[in-house]
């Protein structure tokens, strides 16, 4: 059984939960119960994993996604699940699995078989891939990283509010497996693009986002071959699309879409 009042939030890597706290209290006001949890280890504070961020150092892209798995088979309905970022990849593995009564994957970290992948993209998380040894490390961003890959459109003091109020270590681990998806066999990334049960998905996107490109989503929607799958790229929108200024906007769509899906560019 499925439910459009019931939703799950999926935060992306360097966030955590309290990234969605306007999208909880804007889609409760719309009478929803709206769900925030965070990955397994990360149910802290921001400012305690800052301090101690051994919990992000261990997560694996299968640790994520079976968590998620083992709250949503406990719920007495399928929520509709939007991820942002890596949490827009889980949204999709989530959906393979039949779970979930619609996705929206919000700037989502591509899944195995989206091979493109832009420059802008590799300088974003290059404070990642600038060392093979950050693949066991939790690897922070500094404020002047974290304005190019998230919040390009904010000046960089607004950029700094962001940066200290949300922003956490991001796993390696689970970074280094996404640039390696193609190259294994059977990576937890993969999906089955011609599944014919999946339920709606949709892929929200921002024209000026660095860290997944408009034109990454673009391709990882063109993979699916059936069901009811949509994209829809946001003019002027950057990576922190959940949080800049004018992410209303963005909340109502993805909701609206949602309740009411559509296939193809909407």
């Amino acid at each position: 059984m499925g439910s459009t009042d019931t939703v799950m939030l999926i935060h992306g890597l360097w966030m955590t939960p309290r990234s969605w706290e306007h999208w909880v209290k804007f889609y409760e006001a719309r009478g929803c119960t709206v769900l925030t949890p965070a990955y397994p280890g990360l149910e802290v504070e921001v400012e305690a994993l800052n301090v101690d961020s051994s919990p992000i150092a261990a997560l694996t892209v299968e640790a994520v996604v079976n968590h998620y798995a083992s709250i949503i088979e406990k719920l007495p309905v399928k929520p509709v699940l939007m991820g942002h970022s890596f949490g827009g990849a889980v949204v999709q593995m989530l959906l393979d699995r039949g779970l979930g009564s619609a996705g929206v994957a919000i700037d989502a970290a591509a899944v195995k078989g989206v091979l493109k992948v832009p420059l802008v993209q590799l300088r974003a998380l290059w404070p990642v891939f600038k060392s093979p040894g950050n693949k066991t490390r939790a690897v922070p961003l500094t404020p002047a990283q974290f304005n190019f890959a998230f919040t390009n459109t904010m000046n960089a003091e607004d950029s700094r509010k962001v940066w200290e109020r949300y922003v956490v270590p991001g796993p390696g681990r689970i970074v280094f497996d996404g640039a390696s998806q193609n190259f294994a066999s059977n990576p937890p990334t993969k999906v089955d693009f011609a599944k014919a049960d999946r339920a709606p998905l949709l892929f929200l996107a921002g024209e000026l986002d660095h860290t997944v490109p408009a034109s990454v989503n673009r391709s990882n929607f063109k993979k699916y071959k059936s069901g009811v799958v949509a994209f829809h790229e946001f003019k002027g929108r950057d990576h922190f699309t959940c949080g800049a200024p004018g992410w209303e906007e963005v909340a109502s769509f993805a909701l609206d879409w949602a309740r009411a899906p559509k296939a193809g560019e909407v």
